[in-house]
């Protein structure tokens, strides 16, 4: 698998997700579809994507009883999206069954990764709220591992941590990493973050660019240039 850029298409509704992907007149983008735009425009929006002809990261986060995940996922298996994901502090059974469900009768499926830690999330939060004790690190590493056992094709994790998840669970296990800004640019909410050029550095196999792209002025040059920097 090749370095990619994703785009978070993040937006409240397909009327204005339709019309940002119109801007591309190029070469067609892989994006993100999150719960903000799943839950507002439904299945339908998935496979408008699709039929445009671009790569789609359905990016759920699934957390629940294996039995209940395991079901989901064979209905988001039928909407022929390219990558899906869930938390890994589902634990390995939990992640499992998601893979099975995922699995079509054919033997193909989406790729499955494990989200480790949100990047929202920095030490302070993860001991005071979460009651973990301990360092963010390790606990990225661990769940990283586990879902690496668990048979996953890889994690999202900060881009602080890909090279580390890659030395640990291999070069072929998938780092996707969101929390990427330009030098130049706005931190957000983001608290663990890193330029597109650095994060191809460090090994991010894709990174999840949001507003960066969808809120800059030229979208497309924005978007050109992510690519320039992470792909070459």
């Amino acid at each position: 698998m090749g370095k990619d850029v994703i785009i978070a298409c993040d937006f409240p509704s397909a009327e204005q997700t339709l019309a940002f992907l119109d801007r591309f007149t190029g070469r067609k983008p892989f994006v993100k579809i999150g719960m903000e735009l799943f839950y507002a425009a439904g299945p339908d929006i998935v496979r408008q994507i699709k039929s445009r002809g671009h790569k789609i990261f359905l990016d759920l986060k699934l957390h629940d009883i294996p039995n209940t995940v395991r079901r989901a996922m064979a209905v988001l298996s039928n909407l022929d999206v390219d990558l899906v994901n869930l938390h890994a502090a589902g634990t390995a059974e939990m992640m499992k069954a998601a893979l099975d469900g995922l699995t079509r009768p054919d033997g193909t499926r989406p790729l499955l990764i494990a989200v480790t830690q949100l990047t929202s999330t920095n030490q302070e939060a993860l001991e005071h709220e979460l009651l973990i004790e301990k360092p963010i690190d390790e606990v990225v590493m661990s769940y990283a591992e586990n879902a690496k056992k668990s048979g996953l094709d890889g994690v999202v994790c900060s881009p602080l941590e890909a090279e580390k998840v890659h030395a640990r669970c291999g070069e072929n296990f998938l780092t996707v990493t969101p929390g990427v800004r330009f030098a130049d640019g706005d931190r957000g909410d983001q608290k663990r973050v890193m330029t597109p050029a650095q994060a191809k550095e460090i090994g991010s196999d894709y990174i999840v660019v949001g507003r960066p792209i969808t809120q800059a002025q030229d979208p497309v040059a924005a978007y050109e240039r992510c690519c320039r920097e992470f792909i070459g």
